[in-house]
């Protein structure tokens, strides 16, 4: 057990792999597990990490399955924020925050950028470290040494999304008609070596040339998603680095080349997709970033590279949610375990937080 840790903490996707399989498509589209999210390649050590932590989940007991809301993935937030209004919480929406405030040494509540006040025994975050503890805390809260930390935490934000409305099901080349097989996941991953590639390209700035999408077609198992006869595509794709090469910045020029990009291919696999297609989205890491407020795009809220990972994540010495300001606890992906649909660093929080206070300590 102890040896099969070591390997999966240190080596790459592709060398761990490579003990267990031998055929290159199955090998890369398991390694492709292994990268995404992650500003790294198959062969990087550290992957077979990532590799495990999308293992990790289950539905319905099954291990290393993958779901399909209903509803969309939004309708997993509504179903929580639900849950929790039925045991009285109140939800604000629309409401953004502005500062956390500090009084003395511990959390007092937040100011919202309307200028309310709100008071609080407890503030929790789950922004990543970098919006928490630089720009809603004011500079001389946190000790210098600890602030340094925050900044050189990596983020290297590398995925981006195209998302398709579509008027009718395209039929992939290899295996045409409609059938389970289009029920699924589909990954854009032949070999080791394409996803390598990919990767090159990004290592020097560039969007990847032919890059790693996983695709789903969610309608195929929720038509509400979609009109009658109309379906969504949905394509993660790996790489998309937030930083471009030469100081370039993410315009709508690049970003209509990288979704162009991505269509190609596609079209490979799916000659017909441009003809079905009634309406397209493409999203850069930078938008991700604009949208949803996650540092340089990264899903994780942080990469789970070794060095970021369990007692160093977010910062080495702050590992279990507690900050160096009273009553102030982090809760988000940017914690252990890390980012994904699974509430673990939420639920592990609230459990800490909980044990804290029973035993009359406000942890700092």
């Amino acid at each position: 057990l102890q040896t099969t840790f070591i390997q999966l903490m240190t080596m790459s996707a592709a060398d761990f792999l490579d003990q267990w399989f031998e055929t290159d498509p199955l090998k890369a589209t398991m390694s492709a597990s292994g990268i995404i999210g992650t500003f790294q390649g198959p062969r990087s050590p550290g992957t077979a990490y990532v590799l495990l932590h999308h293992y990790m989940g289950e539905i319905d007991g099954a291990f290393r399955a993958w779901g399909v809301p209903r509803g969309g993935t939004g309708s997993i937030s509504e179903a929580i924020g639900n849950a929790a209004a039925s045991l009285g919480a109140e939800i604000r929406l629309e409401a953004p925050v502005a500062r956390i405030d500090v009084r003395g040494d511990r959390a007092a509540g937040v100011t919202l950028e309307s200028g309310e006040e709100i008071e609080a025994g407890v503030v929790l975050s789950s922004l990543d470290s970098r919006w928490t503890f630089v720009k809603l805390l004011e500079d001389d809260v946190l000790d210098p040494g600890f602030r340094e930390e925050v900044l050189r935490y990596k983020y290297r934000g590398s995925s981006g999304k195209v998302n398709l409305a579509l008027d009718g099901l395209p039929e992939l080349a290899c295996k045409p008609g409609r059938g389970e097989w289009l029920r699924g996941a589909i990954s854009f991953s032949p070999s080791i070596d394409y996803l390598e590639r990919a990767y090159d390209d990004a290592k020097y700035g560039e969007p990847s040339r032919r890059p790693y999408i996983d695709m789903i077609i969610p309608t195929l198992v929720d038509p509400t998603m979609a009109p009658p006869g109309g379906h969504v595509m949905s394509c993660f794709v790996q790489y998309a680095p937030y930083r471009l090469a030469g100081d370039a910045v993410w315009d709508d020029a690049r970003r209509q080349a990288f979704g162009e990009t991505v269509l190609d291919t596609i079209e490979e696999r799916f000659p017909t997709i441009r003809k079905h297609i009634v309406g397209a989205q493409f999203i850069t890491p930078k938008d991700i970033e604009d949208v949803t407020g996650l540092t340089e795009g990264n899903i994780f809220q942080g990469e789970l590279s070794l060095e970021q990972l369990f007692f160093n994540r977010p910062v080495p010495g702050w590992a279990r949610y507690r900050t160096p300001v009273r009553d102030l606890w982090m809760c988000g992906s940017a914690t252990h375990p890390g980012g994904g649909i699974m509430g673990a660093p939420g639920r592990i929080a609230a459990l800490e937080v909980l044990k804290a206070h029973r035993s009359g300590w406000r942890a700092a």
